[in-house]
């Protein structure tokens, strides 16, 4: 892998990068996939798993090699990286492999009809870049026995097995069905966990629980005979 990064990294150099299309503008998801692609960013965002720095996003391309088309999964991570400062720059719009020295950890994709070839063209793609994790969300098994799907890389770095869990090692994240609310919408979810199986909770349920604990400190407070709002 690291020959490949070196190799992409000289083509890169003598590559002109305004030749790459980076984004099209065309609407391309639908409302149920836009909102749980929403969900599972914005999870990893709003609460404090992980000491590591990490690119978290949905439907941003990935580009392995300069002259390679690039691949958009619905959502991906990245651990041990920083999004550049100039963000704006052609550079820096998409996710360049060869810009961030390395390809994502996890790639997720949501399955909502029978074109996407995720089992298929999209499995080997993400095996070839070297993505550790590769995960299958398909909430109407359309192409799977099963709503969910695992994939981890093998020892040798070259092809995927199927994992009979929903845990990612080495990343400090699993995945989880749950029924629940977001944004107004009761349902099934796909969520994100800690390694120990905790929900990493939305902002919304981050400062539910901000307050449930300043209310169970005010009473251990009170119940001393000292009143938690006295200066």
């Amino acid at each position: 892998m690291t020959n490949q990064l070196a190799s992409q990294s000289l083509d890169a150099a003598n590559f002109d990068i305004s030749q790459i299309i980076t984004e099209d503008d065309e609407p391309v998801d639908n409302i149920a996939s836009a909102k749980l692609q929403r969900f599972l960013v914005h999870t990893l965002y709003s609460s404090q798993w992980t000491d590591r720095p990490f690119v978290a996003d949905a439907n941003v391309g990935i580009f392995s090699a300069p002259r390679q088309p690039p691949i958009v999964p619905d959502v991906f991570i990245s651990f041990d990286v920083v999004i550049a400062e100039d963000w704006w720059a052609k550079a820096h719009r998409s996710y360049f492999i060869w810009e961030y020295g390395k390809p994502p950890d996890v790639a997720l994709e949501i399955v909502s009809n029978k074109e996407g070839n995720e089992a298929g063209r999209k499995l080997r793609i993400y095996a070839q870049m070297g993505v550790r994790y590769y995960v299958i969300y398909d909430p109407q098994q359309l192409i799977q026995d099963q709503v969910l799907q695992v994939y981890e890389l093998d020892a040798d770095d070259e092809e995927y097995f199927a994992r009979l869990d929903y845990q990612l090692p080495g990343m400090g994240l699993g995945l989880t069905l749950w029924e629940g609310e977001f944004e107004g919408r009761t349902d099934q979810w796909l969520r994100w966990s800690d390694s120990a199986g905790n929900l990493l909770p939305t902002g919304a349920e981050y400062a539910e629980q901000e307050r449930a604990r300043a209310d169970r400190m005010a009473a251990q407070l009170r119940a001393l005979g000292i009143e938690p709002n006295q200066t």
